[in-house]
């Protein structure tokens, strides 16, 4: 996939398979830097992605394409479907043996390649061949079939005759070193001379020269072996990530003049209309036109209840139609509706690398030079300084050679961090990338905005208090009239008690926001005014006994405005939110977390004290956007701070705090702007997701003492004598599949469980 930026050149999209670890990325985006005319290269290991941007002038698509399949990897243009870059596609072009072959370059046979099977345990996806098979009927593992075929062989030849038994062994090293030895030299000619294949291609060698050809046979195996475990488990982990994919349907029924027709789900434009049977997925993001239906959303937000809807509601494309049909409007695009911005969240969170990340990485460019050197030096040292033998500390050397490659330690950190959003996306908590991840798990401090985040944002009228000669109808046709056309929670609560009493509002235009006071627009030939009891009180709208009945209200936990035209009082209309179920469950979770808790709200002091006092909660009220930010950083400047409002007044605070969390079921705003969403609208979600972030940096934590703590072992060891070539080798592939397995621990973590 590729687009046009004139000023900076041509934006390309790949997929690029066979990449098991950190070092394979390390490998491929060190290699495309080089050429001239690329820049921006970002790679994903689980998304199997290559994003740069490319001058055509200096460099072709052709030429990347042909550095990467020299690397041993296979490179295929992302589906011209993929929009908006959200298509995560499982497709993936050439084994990692070092066997490059054709690719089919046409985007729809690409996707319309048949991925039975895919995503089952046990499967590796290094060629669109090998998809749906098991490990042993893949390219990578017929070649540890063979090898392991080879080395067996040898054993019966050198059991049978000892005297050609060494050249048995030193056949089959050669035979399965040859694809391993052809990707070293492809990198050395790139300028990496420090990569794992050249590592094993130097070990395996050299110990033929030392005579140890049945050990070198047998590293060659356990090698391939390795390479098999690694691209099982990698392919798991991304398999968590792909399954979102499959959350929508690959057809749709599209109501043509009464008739249905089924056509692909991703070609459904805005404006159409399709019928969604029981017990069918949703094809796109929509609105009901026609019926009623139970629809379980769990697949989108993993809120498990179906709920209710009818006509007019929203749905998500992904959730199941429980009970009857329904006709569905379709309002977005297939390449914008929710699971497709969800999973284009997902792919882009890895380039937000966590600074734990970053670190890992440039440890790792001085650590590889840093092990040969360590090598060379045990190679040369004793033979030539103490008279020690030299094949013996030859195989020491090479042994620590096999240890010291750091496959382990760079992908500890990105299999943990992609298996923690793939959790979090399914229970619809959404982490724009590692750096969230760290930044949640050492949040200290949580601040909540109160409307439509600790309550429902849906407050309801419940006191119409005229002044004067005024009537209860007459004030509420003035104030409809003045919030007629606005969606803030407060005005459309008087537009619905307006309308449940049959009261039309009264003609307006010129409305205009007060920030943070109210609303004034001009009602019939005259101004009027819905603001703050105290705005009012300034400018005439109250006096001083109106007040102390707005403060009553308030004193009750209830919100009131104040309805008047110039210098003349109309009266008061008192509304109240109430808290959401789960708020004080939220705010209990996060106190035995040793998180503390404060509302930061434009409402009055004595409601923002009647919620945060139900709650447990510290508050600070009659705040300005303006003062949130100020708030934030304050507190910022002491601990970790997570800030959690609508994703759009909040914006200021949300951008200050150390992660920002928008609450919106779906919401552009909720996906697009803030460091984190909650999709359910669940208080719950906060504590939960602080969890799974906290969990995420304990599994990483855990992955880099089993990555640093074998490779110290078996380094000491190595250099002793102790341990040789095929230990070193099962300790560098085991330590890799254990990290990697260990980071698919998160896949099963359950976050809304507390501990």
């Amino acid at each position: 996939m590729t687009t046009t930026d004139p000023n900076s050149g041509t934006a390309c999209d790949w997929t690029v398979s066979g990449m098991d670890c950190g070092s394979c990325a390390t490998k491929i985006k060190d290699a495309v830097t080089r050429l001239p005319g690329v820049s921006g290269v970002e790679i994903g290991i689980m998304t199997e992605r290559l994003r740069l941007t490319l001058d055509e002038t200096q460099t072709d698509r052709d030429k990347v394409e042909k550095v990467v399949k020299s690397l041993g990897y296979g490179i295929a243009p992302r589906a011209a479907g993929a929009k908006k870059d959200f298509v995560m596609p499982a497709m993936s072009d050439a084994p990692a043996d070092g066997h490059d072959h054709d690719h089919d370059r046409n985007d729809a046979a690409a996707a319309a390649r048949d991925d039975s099977g895919h995503g089952s345990p046990g499967h590796v996806h290094d060629d669109p061949a090998d998809r749906g098979k098991r490990w042993y009927q893949t390219r990578k593992g017929k070649l540890v079939i063979f090898t392991a075929i080879l080395l067996g062989v040898a054993w019966i030849i050198e059991l049978l005759a000892p005297q050609v038994g060494k050249w048995a062994f030193v056949a089959a090293c050669l035979i399965g070193v040859a694809p391993v030895a052809k990707r070293a030299f492809a990198a050395l000619r790139l300028g990496q001379p420090f990569t794992i294949e050249s590592l094993m291609a130097v070990a395996a060698i050299g110990a033929l020269f030392i005579d140890a050809a049945e050990e070198a046979a047998l590293v060659v195996f356990l090698f391939a072996v390795g390479e098999v475990l690694e691209g099982v488990a990698a392919g798991k982990a991304r398999d968590g990530i792909r399954a979102l994919a499959d959350l929508v349907p690959k057809t749709a029924l599209l109501l043509v003049n009464g008739t249905t027709q089924e056509v692909p789900a991703s070609s459904l434009a805005v404006g159409q209309m399709v019928l969604v049977r029981p017990g069918d997925r949703i094809p796109a993001d929509g609105e009901i036109a026609e019926g009623t239906s139970g629809v379980d959303d769990s697949p989108v937000t993993g809120e498990s209840v179906p709920v209710t809807k009818g006509p007019g509601d929203p749905v998500f494309a992904g959730s199941i139609n429980t009970e009857a049909a329904l006709r569905v409007t379709v309002t977005k695009a297939a390449e914008d509706n929710t699971i497709a911005r969800i999973i284009r969240l997902v792919e882009e969170a890895e380039v937000a690398r966590a600074p734990t990340e970053r670190f890992i990485d440039r440890f790792s460019r001085w650590y590889m030079p840093a092990i040969v050197t360590v090598a060379a030096l045990v190679v040369l040292v004793p033979p030539l300084a103490f008279g020690q033998p030299w094949d013996t500390w030859i195989y020491r050397g090479l042994a620590l050679l096999l240890i010291g490659c750091p496959c382990a330690l760079v992908i500890s950190v990105p299999a943990s961090i992609a298996s923690a959003l793939s959790t979090g996306a399914r229970r619809g908590m959404l982490m724009k990338g590692g750096a969230v991840i760290e930044a949640a798990a050492n949040v200290s401090r949580v601040a909540f905005d109160k409307t439509g985040t600790l309550t429902h944002g849906r407050p309801v009228v419940t006191d119409v208090v005229a002044f004067g000669a005024t009537t209860e109808a007459e004030l509420l046709a003035v104030a409809a009239g003045v919030e007629t056309g606005s969606s803030h929670p407060l005005a459309v609560a008087i537009l619905t008690k307006a309308d449940e009493a049959g009261i039309e509002a009264l003609p307006s235009r010129d409305a205009k926001a007060l920030l943070g006071k109210g609303v004034i627009a001009t009602v019939g030939d005259a101004s009027a005014w819905v603001t703050s009891p105290r705005y009012a009180l300034e400018n005439g709208g109250i006096d001083q006994s109106d007040l102390q009945l707005a403060t009553a209200f308030e004193e009750d936990g209830k919100t009131a405005v104040a309805v008047f035209r110039e210098k003349t009082p109309l009266g008061l209309i008192a509304m109240r939110d109430e808290p959401r179920q789960d708020a004080a469950k939220a705010i209990r979770q996060l106190t035995e977390m040793g998180v503390t808790s404060v509302i930061l709200t434009g409402d009055n002091p004595r409601t923002a004290a009647a919620i945060a006092g139900g709650l447990g909660m510290e508050f600070r009220a009659d705040m300005m956007p303006e003062d949130k930010l100020t708030a934030i950083r304050e507190m910022g400047e002491q601990v970790g701070v997570m800030m959690i409002g609508d994703g759009i007044n909040d914006a200021p605070a949300l951008k200050q705090a150390s992660i920002g969390v928008a609450m919106g079921s779906g919401t552009d705003v909720a996906l697009e702007t803030a460091d984190a969403a909650i999709l359910r609208d669940r208080v719950t979600d906060i504590p939960a997701q602080i969890r799974l972030a906290r969990t995420a940096m304990g599994n990483i934590c855990q992955n880099i003492t089993i990555a640093l703590g074998l490779k110290a072992v078996f380094l000491v060891t190595s250099v002793l004598g102790i341990t040789g070539l095929w230990i070193a080798i099962m300790a560098d592939t085991g330590a890799t599949v254990l990290v990697t397995l260990n980071a698919l621990r998160l896949l099963r973590f359950d976050p809304e469980r507390e501990a």
